[in-house]
């Protein structure tokens, strides 16, 4: 049913255009002050990548920090803000205004590691990343490529957390287990397996490129998803919203439901065009990027 902004939703939840402007949106973090910072990010051209802040609803987005190439992943803890991008990880602290007065990069990575994707803190207080795969469906060559990696705030100890992952864009955490969106292979055409939201555990070997989801010999002694998506659905973040998570499909325009632990999974947004970053506020409030159309929404329910 219509809720607002052109988007349908569930009865009892409004919805209503929180910023507009930022055209390919890639990735959400919430500052300790409740404020939206936004990455954008180009598929394919990097020249307009850059992360901003809104500092309320209907304000002016404010780019505060360029020169970052692809940037899929925001996250802020003690005080600094988390980049993630290709072949890096930058953190910036000393926030004054709009400017960020100190800027250091924690992770460098040779070429051929894949694209970063999401960055989370973990419980323990070591920060988590994805890495995707180099390629859609080869073998790869470094280790850290179709990966998830943990290590210190500082860079430094930077171990495998899980490993033979394609693609796992969107990582959270709730009640301490880590949640992972995987897309899975593109090549396969109907023939590829939906993409699943999954539980992610230290020590996992999900075994890309042998298995891609489609069962069999492959997949054996592999854990099953929480839930099976939508076919090349390009699954984007994950945020956790009560005993539910809550992933964008960018390739249909919706956002996915997925009731926990149970798996359950129903549309829950549409109208939108490439839905990818998602966040939940502490007011039980959601925002939601399109990366399409530059519109940021705000989704909530009725009061």
């Amino acid at each position: 049913m219509p809720i607002g902004a052109g988007l349908n939703g569930p009865p009892g939840y409004a919805a209503s255009v929180y910023a507009t402007g930022l055209r390919t949106v890639s990735a959400f973090a919430l500052d300790p002050g409740g404020r939206l910072w936004v990455s954008t990010s180009g598929a394919t051209k990097h020249a307009g990548d850059a992360v901003y802040l809104v500092p309320r609803a209907g304000a002016r987005p404010v780019k505060v920090i360029r020169g970052v190439r692809g940037p899929l992943g925001l996250t802020w803890s003690d005080g600094r803000l988390y980049v993630t991008s290709l072949g890096r990880v930058d953190a910036f602290g000393g926030l004054r205004g709009t400017r960020f007065t100190t800027h250091t990069t924690i992770l460098v990575e040779p070429a051929g590691h894949g694209w970063n994707n999401a960055i989370v803190r973990a419980p323990d207080g070591r920060m988590v990343m994805s890495i995707s795969s180099a390629c859609d469906h080869c073998s790869q060559t470094s280790k850290w490529s179709a990966s998830i990696v943990s290590f210190r705030p500082d860079g430094s100890d930077v171990r495998l957390y899980a490993r033979n992952i394609r693609a796992a864009f969107g990582l959270a955490y709730y009640r301490g287990e880590l949640l992972a969106s995987m897309n899975q292979r593109d090549d396969l055409g109907a023939r590829t397996p939906g993409d699943w939201l999954a539980r992610v555990r230290r020590g996992d070997d999900w075994r890309f490129p042998r298995c891609y989801g489609q069962g069999g010999p492959a997949c054996a002694g592999v854990r099953k998803p929480i839930a099976v998506l939508d076919k090349h659905a390009a699954a984007g973040a994950v945020a956790v919203l009560g005993d539910a998570a809550l992933v964008p499909e960018w390739s249909y325009g919706k956002v996915q439901r997925v009731a926990l632990p149970s798996g359950a999974a129903t549309s829950f947004l549409t109208g939108l065009r490439n839905p990818l970053p998602i966040v939940t506020t502490r007011s039980g409030a959601m925002l939601v990027g399109d990366w399409g159309t530059g519109r940021i929404y705000r989704v909530a329910p009725n009061d």
